[in-house]
C-alpha cells in the first residue's frame, strides 16, 4: 500500500464519527476506576527483606566496629574489599545524593500535602 492509496481510501470514506453513547460508556467506565481505591503496597511481603537488610546493615556495622583502630593492625579482608570498593565508586558522595534527593521528595510531599 502506498501513500497515494492511503489518500485515495481516506478521501472516499466518510468521516468517522463514534457510535451514539461511546463518550458516555468511555467516561462511566473512567469515573468507576477513579472511585475503586488503589491497591495497597503489600508490606507485609516486604519485612523479611527489609528485616534482612536492616540485619546485614548492623552485622556490618559491629564487624567494622570490632575491626582494630590502629593503622598497622590488619583489617579483615572482606571488610578491607568492601571498603576500597566503595571508596573507588564515590560512595559517599552517592549516599549525599541519595539523601538530598530523598529530603527534596518527602519535602515536596509534605507542601503538596499541606
Amino acid at each position: 500500500m502506498t501513500d497515494r492509496d492511503l489518500d485515495r481510501y481516506l478521501a472516499v470514506s466518510p468521516e468517522v464519527v463514534p457510535s451514539s453513547g461511546f463518550t458516555a460508556n468511555v467516561m462511566e467506565a473512567v469515573r468507576r476506576e477513579a472511585a475503586t481505591p488503589p491497591i495497597p503496597f503489600p508490606w507485609k511481603r516486604t519485612i523479611p527483606g527489609l528485616a534482612a537488610a536492616a540485619l546485614l546493615l548492623v552485622c556490618f556495622a559491629l564487624a567494622a566496629l570490632q575491626a582494630p583502630a590502629t593503622a598497622s593492625a590488619p583489617i579483615p579482608r572482606a571488610l578491607s574489599v568492601v571498603l576500597d570498593t566503595g571508596r573507588a565508586l564515590g560512595a559517599g558522595w552517592i549516599a549525599l545524593a541519595l539523601l538530598i534527593s530523598l529530603v527534596t521528595v518527602k519535602f515536596a510531599k509534605r507542601l503538596a500535602t499541606a
